[in-house]
């Protein structure tokens, strides 16, 4: 092969080398840029998840706490009711007693 020849076959090895190494990287950059949005959705879906589960939470703490005030006030509602019958039940030993005593004169 003549001088020339050589070097025009060196130089197309290399522009053909270079070729196929600017289209790799440009298809790692390529890749790189979809993970990277990957990365950034899935991100922003954790934080939407985050999000929701705090909401969540503080749903759950405000209904225990609704909970606890609704079963103070049951209890307070027995307790009156318990007074109540309490009262009532002595009002009809009275009652009966008083029976008890015309019937027996």
């Amino acid at each position: 092969m003549s001088n020339r020849l050589q070097t025009a076959a060196r130089l197309s090895a290399v522009a053909i080398i270079m070729l196929l190494t600017t289209g790799c990287a440009a298809e790692l950059q390529r890749q790189v840029d979809e993970l990277n949005a990957k990365v950034d959705r899935i991100a922003a879906d954790a934080s939407a998840a985050r999000s929701a589960a705090d909401a969540a939470t503080a749903s759950a703490s405000e209904a225990r706490q609704m909970a606890s005030g609704a079963q103070s006030t049951a209890n307070q509602a027995l307790n009156a009711a318990n007074q109540s019958q309490a009262c009532c039940d002595a009002t009809n030993e009275k009652i009966d007693r008083m029976f008890q005593r015309s019937q027996s004169k």
